[in-house]
């Protein structure tokens, strides 16, 4: 008997412990600034420190994922183009399957270990491991025009003489009723004329001022 537990021992010992409950891991959602012609991640380092993966390795998937060229500012990632908060958490579920998320236990106590120059994601929870395929590039919706009837999330830039805010997307100034400057909302366009566009609030994403 007290072979087999000192061999129960060594056993637990040496087995992976698990770290993370799946239920305590949620992935942020993304926090999207549209200013101008570039699309501001606002909790890029929350989202880097919940996959616990390396941020200049997060940023480099997305920016080739997207498509586009973009740095990291402090906390925030900039992104040339204006995407929205659907593609940019598109993205981040498809790196977190990819390269965090265990495919055996579905865990997310991983690391990426490199083994005979192929690129390994290595359980500690189950000891699972698997290599990281290699995915192609995909092309990300931008917003180059826009169109009646249509809804699109926008940051409120200011707010008129008669009181509607107004945002800006590509060449169009858009007008919305019933927001604040620094407002993030969804608004659904009613009439376009020339580089003018009239809108109507659809929801409020976050406030401003």
């Amino acid at each position: 008997m007290g072979d087999y537990e000192a061999f129960l021992d060594r056993a637990l010992k040496q087995a992976p412990a698990t770290k993370t409950d799946m239920a305590r891991f949620v992935i942020p959602a993304p926090k999207i600034l549209l200013e101008g012609r570039m699309t501001i991640l606002d909790n890029f380092k929350e989202i880097v420190d919940v996959l616990n993966r390396d941020a200049d390795h997060l940023i480099k998937y997305l920016l080739r994922e997207i498509g586009t060229a973009g740095k990291v500012e402090g906390n925030r990632t900039i992104f040339q183009g204006r995407f929205s908060a659907d593609v940019i958490k598109s993205h981040i579920d498809n790196y977190a399957n990819e390269y965090v998320i265990c495919s055996e236990c579905r865990l997310p106590d991983t690391h990426l270990v490199k083994m005979n120059r192929v690129l390994m994601l290595k359980c500690d929870a189950c000891g699972g491991h698997r290599p990281i395929k290699k995915r192609r590039a995909q092309k990300a919706t931008i917003v180059k025009g826009l169109e009646e009837d249509k809804v699109y999330e926008v940051r409120v830039d200011a707010v008129g003489r008669k009181g509607d805010g107004i945002a800006k997307m590509d060449k169009y100034t858009i007008f919305i009723p019933n927001v604040k400057t620094g407002d993030i909302v969804k608004a659904r366009i009613k009439k376009i004329s020339g580089s003018l566009a009239f809108a109507e609030l659809v929801e409020h994403i976050s406030s401003g001022q």
